[in-house]
């Protein structure tokens, strides 16, 4: 399982889990519509580590942009992402 860092602390990837549903699990604010590369609106900063995808997402990105709904990752990974208003008073670190 891939550890996922963020702005606020860290998890793992559940196992069939998409990095997106990852985020939502956690609390993370990431827009969404589409779910599959097309719309571009969870387009996220990745910070450190690598994504790949298994078909080219039609969104475009910039060089330091992640899909997470469409994404795999490769290993560990650090993201520029925070959490939604109602958890911004959490300490940082492990979110489950």
């Amino acid at each position: 399982m891939a550890r996922i860092g963020t702005n606020k602390g860290f998890f793992e990837l559940l196992e069939g889990e998409t990095l997106l549903e990852g985020l939502e699990r956690t609390g993370h604010m990431v827009e969404y519509q589409c779910r599959s590369g097309y719309c571009g609106s969870c387009r996220v900063k990745i910070l450190e580590g690598s994504v790949t995808y298994r078909e080219p997402p039609l969104a475009f990105l910039g060089r330091d942009e992640i899909l997470p709904c469409c994404c795999c990752v490769e290993g560990d990974v650090r993201l520029d992402c925070g959490l939604t208003g109602k958890d911004e008073g959490l300490p940082d670190g492990f979110l489950k």
